[in-house]
């Protein structure tokens, strides 16, 4: 979830809600909620999902969920959403603040319309991530 969230900008609902179906280990890519597109993993992401998948296998289950739970074990339900909130309690950080963390840099850094799109969401959405920041460096010289 951490990694997801920190480098993809993954939410906890798309974490929460990915399929094994949805995990294509050829490309090494997941296809996360509402966005437009696959999700090109790199290396590090790519072995805590292979690491998640490998624990997850251990157990018996039907679920077709990647994170699967004692509780959604032995159902097709996905894990709770109080479960994802929790998740990361050790790491200090909950996954809302990742994400936002990864969102504030992108929307900051390329265009908060082309980030909405590649994330599936409202443009006006991706526009409340824009710091109370002005790069000096972008202003025309007077």
């Amino acid at each position: 979830m951490g990694m997801l969230a920190l480098l993809h900008g993954a939410s906890s609902s798309e974490v929460r809600l990915l399929q094994i179906a949805e995990v294509d280990h050829f490309a090494q890519r997941v296809r996360l909620g509402k966005r437009p597109h696959p999700v090109p993993l790199d290396p590090a992401s790519w072995t805590v999902l292979q690491r998640c998948l490998a624990h997850r296998d251990a157990w018996p289950t039907e679920n077709p969920h990647v994170l699967v739970t004692k509780g959604t074990k032995p159902g097709r339900s996905p894990a709770s959403t109080a479960y994802l909130s929790h998740i990361l309690d050790d790491c200090g950080f909950p996954p809302r603040v990742l994400r936002s963390t990864r969102l504030v840099d992108l929307v900051n850094t390329l265009d908060p319309k082309l980030v909405a799109a590649s994330f599936g969401m409202d443009p006006q959405a991706a526009l409340i991530y824009l710091a109370d920041h002005v790069d000096e460096g972008r202003l025309p010289a007077l």
